[in-house]
């Protein structure tokens, strides 16, 4: 019986991942680095500072610190996510309907809290997550269960009985891996999207989401 719904944020509640791919971008290339599409697909639902010493290892670099390099992108995607944020399509309707339900909602991010705060305040969604919680406060990030598990364990439901929204492959794997359901709503164009069948469902967006789905899990 599904008793709480764990919200990923970024591609989910909000189209940032362009905002992520802009910053990383800016700050790879003025280290002299090539980046591309399938790159970032790649990276997408991982922590940055993963991002960071993962690039750091394919294309070291001189002169600037790794921390310096996850600090000027994690302010970048913080003034485009001010400047341009917005929720996507079926993110109001879906957390007002499950609000009107006793599950519990919570919220678990590979972003650093920083960046979580700046987006819930600019899509003013605050009160609908009982939890909040990055990845950051983590040992592993996205796949790896644990920012899931600790979620779960704050809301004080067991993961078997949680379903997670999720946009990312590391995402949904990342959820499976803690025992919960995952339901996936991937970017229409991804280049991985065959893969997003091990999700207990795949929907196009939010909008197509109705609670009686959890029975079919």
């Amino acid at each position: 019986m599904i008793k709480a719904v764990i919200f990923d944020m970024d591609g989910l509640l909000i189209n940032s991942e362009p905002f992520w791919q802009e910053s990383e971008t800016k700050v790879f290339t003025s280290l002299g680095l090539d980046v591309n599409k399938k790159m970032f697909e790649q990276f997408m639902g991982k922590r940055i500072d993963e991002i960071v010493e993962i690039m750091y290892e394919m294309m070291p670099w001189n002169h600037v610190s790794k921390a310096k390099v996850v600090e000027d992108i994690v302010e970048n995607v913080i003034q485009l996510v001010l400047e341009k944020g917005a929720c996507l399509e079926g993110v109001n309707k879906t957390l007002t309907d499950l609000k009107k339900t006793s599950l519990k909602i919570g919220l678990a991010s590979s972003s650093k809290m920083k960046i979580i705060t700046a987006v819930l305040d600019k899509l003013e969604l605050h009160e609908y997550f009982e939890v909040i919680h990055s990845a950051e406060f983590e040992q592993y990030g996205k796949p790896h269960p644990q920012v899931f598990i600790s979620t779960a364990d704050r809301l004080g439901i067991h993961p078997s009985e949680c379903v997670v929204f999720e946009d990312s492959l590391n995402g949904v794997i990342s959820a499976l891996s803690a025992g919960m359901k995952c339901i996936a709503v991937p970017e229409k164009d991804a280049y991985n999207l065959n893969k997003f069948v091990i999700a207990n469902k795949v929907l196009d967006s939010l909008n197509d989401f109705e609670i009686a789905q959890f029975t079919d899990l």
